[in-house]
């Protein structure tokens, strides 16, 4: 059995639901990318030098990262070298398989970390304007579909409106929110969420941050505050540290998750709006070049748009069609 027919199965085993929301999270990246390698495989019939620059200039241009698209332009050469193949056509398996296993890193664990005998705290840090609230919002309707009590804190009390913003949220959703006037301790408000979560019985806390302060240094020692403050209280959390990241913002993104990364021990990336690019490769260069697993995917506006991601789905996201096309032909 190839590749395609493996994963072609492998993603109808799943849920309709959630290849659906892929397929249609991934429509923009999809028509772009589908578009440039049926160009590609169209011109060049043949796997050469030429046939890789172009490869790697329409990866490139996909937001992948140049450090990741070398990587992979070498593995790939070496594989059609291996396998000695010739036709251009034969070696879109080969691409498919190697994006697959460089989003697929073995051994980690893309599912967030839930606590089964305490209560779960989610921190959720990143700059202002790329979905964080949203992102709270959708995550705490998720967990009460599944049956779980919710709390929401709103830490960031230095954005006008930020605290109103969540407590939307919560009368739409029908969580708590426990929250101080704007101005107030961030740590304080996360003591006084854990309380409160403690005495309602909360299954999962999600914690907001402030995105901006004065300056980088006031904004990563406000995060540090507040994190030791959770652990003080709960001395295993926060669970998971989530960097919200703007899709659509595509190499500024990767800046960003540096900068929260050296200040604060990011555990995973809830990466919003994927929907709304084109340039869908920006997982990729995430998942790679930062080594930290991308845990959840904006896929659309719903209330449950916010999906897990799956690196299967991902790539059968991106290429349906030549999944589908070539997996009826082998079999």
């Amino acid at each position: 059995m190839g590749f395609f027919e493996k994963l072609k199965n492998k993603v109808t085993q799943q849920t309709d639901t959630v290849t659906e929301k892929f397929k249609e999270g991934l429509t923009k990246t999809r028509d772009s990318f589908a578009e440039q390698m049926n160009e590609l495989f169209a011109q060049y019939r043949t796997v050469d030098e030429e046939f890789f620059e172009e490869l790697e200039e329409i990866l490139i241009g996909a937001d992948a990262g140049v450090s990741t698209v070398m990587e992979l332009i070498d593995e790939l050469k070496e594989e059609a070298r291996r396998r000695n193949i010739k036709d251009s056509k034969n070696i879109a398996p080969v691409i498919t398989e190697k994006l697959a296993e460089k989003l697929d890193k073995t051994g980690d664990d893309a599912s967030l970390n839930m606590q089964g005998d305490e209560m779960t705290v989610i921190l959720f840090v990143g700059v202002n304007g790329v979905g964080k609230t949203t992102t709270i919002g959708k995550m705490a309707h998720s967990f009460k579909e599944e049956g779980k009590k919710v709390v929401m804190a709103a830490g960031d009390t230095f954005r006008a409106g930020a605290i109103e913003q969540l407590d939307v949220w919560g009368e739409r959703v029908g969580v708590d929110v426990v929250k101080q006037q704007a101005g107030s301790d961030p740590a304080a408000v996360m003591y006084d969420a854990i309380q409160s979560a403690r005495s309602k019985n909360a299954d999962v806390l999600l914690c907001d941050t402030a995105g901006r302060l004065q300056n980088k240094v006031n904004l990563m020692k406000e995060l540090e505050k507040v994190k030791r403050v959770i652990s003080r209280e709960i001395p295993s959390a926060p669970h998971e540290v989530l960097l919200v990241l703007d899709a659509t913002t595509g190499q500024n993104a990767m800046s960003q998750a540096k900068t929260f990364q050296e200040a604060t021990d990011v555990s995973g990336i809830a990466l919003t709006k994927l929907d709304g690019t084109a340039k869908g490769g920006i997982v990729l260069a995430i998942r790679n070049e930062l080594d930290i697993p991308v845990k959840l995917v904006g896929l659309g506006e719903k209330m449950d748009d916010m999906q897990p991601f799956d690196a299967e789905q991902f790539v059968y996201g991106l290429f349906r069609e030549l999944v589908e096309e070539q997996a009826e032909e082998s079999s």
